[in-house]
């Protein structure tokens, strides 16, 4: 299983906004959409063997599972549909108990912190960064983990966390990219058995 989990920091908590400004009056939820549209889509498929999940303000935690996503297309605002469906049902995610929002989506309320610690125990956590070791240079290994953030850097607390939880630090290259097309890159990288299958 490939994991990817993504830090939103101005991301909406309240299905508030308008799916007619996610780009702006929602806190750059478009970065977010982006990101699980890598995640998961191919040409005419979806990958199966994907978890994404995005950790909105350090509140709530949507979780995307590939094997039974239903209602999700190649488009920033249908995907921005989904999460705002979650938020509508917040009130049923009880604690730490997820609610299944729409099919394959599940929302909890789980910040960064306990977010980190439940992919630790089903993965490889590895974080996407600039001052990593390039990517090229490690092992794929067979649950792997990747944690980026939106267009924002990662905060003094969540690097203190990924020094605790992650296994390394790696780059993905010279230039930084954005954290939708880092993901791409990650999926090929994968796809390739770190660049030496084809």
């Amino acid at each position: 299983m490939r994991q990817f989990i993504v830090l939103g920091h101005d991301a909406p908590t309240a299905a508030t906004f308008s799916l007619d400004d996610i780009a702006g009056g929602a806190g750059r939820l478009d970065v977010l959409c982006r990101c699980v549209n890598s995640a998961f889509f191919l040409s005419h498929a979806i990958r199966t063997d994907v978890r994404c999940r995005l950790v909105l303000a350090d509140t709530f935690t949507i979780r995307f599972e590939g094997q039974e996503l239903r209602r999700l297309n190649p488009d920033e605002r249908s995907t921005a549909a989904l999460v705002r469906n979650a938020l509508e049902q917040r009130e049923n995610a009880i604690g730490h108990m997820e609610t299944e929002t729409s099919p394959g989506v599940y929302l909890s309320r789980l910040g960064t912190e306990e977010t980190f610690a439940n992919a630790a125990k089903e993965g490889t956590v590895i974080e996407l960064h600039e001052d990593g070791q390039p990517i090229r240079e490690t092992e794929p290994p067979d649950d792997p983990v990747f944690v980026l953030s939106d267009h924002n850097d990662f905060t003094s607390a969540e690097t203190e966390l990924l020094e605790n939880t992650a296994t390394t630090r790696v780059r993905l290259g010279p230039e930084r990219l954005h954290a939708d097309h880092a993901i791409t890159v990650v999926q090929n990288y994968l796809d390739t058995a770190g660049y030496t299958a084809y």
